[in-house]
């Protein structure tokens, strides 16, 4: 157990996929926490919620005086805009306007969690640069607009201005559960093997040749959770990026497979080209609902399961992706978890949960 003395944890994006977890991890260690999201939300792990849109600095700064007393901040948002510059120009805001709506809190630590287009460039510039894999945590930045940039340096910024340390956290592909998440492979790719399942579709990997024969990693939720809660607490981690993986590499000829043995499916032969998923799934919706009404599950919408664009975009890419984790390593951070069985654990919940057939 942590030493908690005076350790009162902000989670902002308490709903996401990074916040929910770590926002469990904090509680389960003792802390305090307040969580922090557009509307309102009743969190188990959450001794304080607070509703608040960071897009608009006077509303947010009012509901802010409800966090006075936070010491520790996990920022794990974003908003996508219409273009870089905007996305820039926004979600540095979101974060200036925390930082000055908590003007008077004694902060001791902010963790920022970004991602792998600190590496691969911006939506609109996305690989025109091919970086070095493994991904180096030394690497410099790319030239061009990166929101990751501009919420970093507002981040360090306010950390010079009040001496509170910071950590810069860089996942890949993330793969946990909560409902509603815009960037959830591994439930995304449930709900497809599932209908593939229910209609006899073939289960076909959806993505580019170079992905699915190129090695790459994937990040458990948890993993991030553990590296967020270990950079908050060592004084060593103090004012250092780091990149978070499960410590395993894989390539998708041998996941696609397992995957496909866990639904009782067999891995349809890869065409050698994509088959976005957005375009095979354009008739999920009628779908998902013959499946929820047939298997007695949660009515969810399956557009609140599934993101078949994200998924599309990671297992489109054409290029090689993975990290390397030297900062937290030389620091002892030991962490590891088996990619197969992260996949697995949510599948199980899923199941238990009755959001997809058992």
């Amino acid at each position: 157990m942590q030493d908690t003395t005076k350790r009162v944890a902000l989670v902002v994006g308490a709903t996401g996929l990074s916040g929910s977890y770590i926002g469990r991890l904090l509680k389960n260690n003792g802390w305090t926490v307040v969580s922090l999201s557009r509307s309102a939300a009743d969190l188990p792990w959450s001794d304080r919620h607070i509703a608040a849109d960071l897009k608009d600095p006077a509303a947010a700064k009012e509901a802010l005086t409800a966090a006075s007393d936070v010491t520790h901040i996990f920022f794990c948002i974003w908003s996508r805009e219409a273009n870089e510059d905007e996305n820039c120009r926004v979600n540095a805001g979101m974060v200036r306007a925390l930082f000055e709506g908590l003007a008077a809190a004694p902060l001791q630590h902010v963790a920022l969690v970004t991602g792998l287009k600190h590496y691969l460039g911006s939506f609109e510039d996305y690989a025109k640069v091919r970086p070095y894999t493994p991904f180096l945590e030394s690497s410099p930045r790319l030239p061009g607009a990166n929101f990751y940039y501009s919420q970093e340096d507002v981040v360090f910024e306010y950390a010079a201005k009040r001496g509170f340390t910071w950590s810069v956290h860089r996942p890949h592909t993330l793969i946990g559960f909560v409902i509603g998440n815009a960037m959830n492979m591994a439930v995304t790719l449930a709900v497809y093997a599932s209908i593939c399942k229910h209609t006899g579709r073939p289960f076909v990997y959806p993505g580019s040749p170079e992905q699915y024969n190129a090695v790459t990693d994937v990040t458990d939720a948890r993993i991030l959770a553990d590296q967020l809660l270990w950079a908050a607490t060592t004084p060593a981690a103090a004012n250092t990026p780091f990149n978070i993986v499960n410590g395993d590499v894989f390539r998708w000829t041998w996941l696609w497979g397992q995957i496909a043995s866990y639904f009782g499916l067999e891995p349809a032969p890869y065409p050698g080209h994509p088959t976005p998923l957005e375009v095979q799934m354009a008739d999920a919706p009628k779908l998902w609902a013959d499946i929820v009404a047939k298997y007695g599950l949660q009515d969810i919408p399956v557009g609140k399961l599934a993101s078949w664009w994200h998924s599309d975009a990671d297992l489109g890419r054409t290029l090689e992706c993975f990290t390397d984790m030297g900062n937290s390593r030389a620091l002892g951070f030991d962490k590891f978890r088996v990619t197969r069985q992260s996949f697995y654990d949510v599948f199980d919940e899923l199941r238990a949960l009755k959001i997809i057939p058992s």
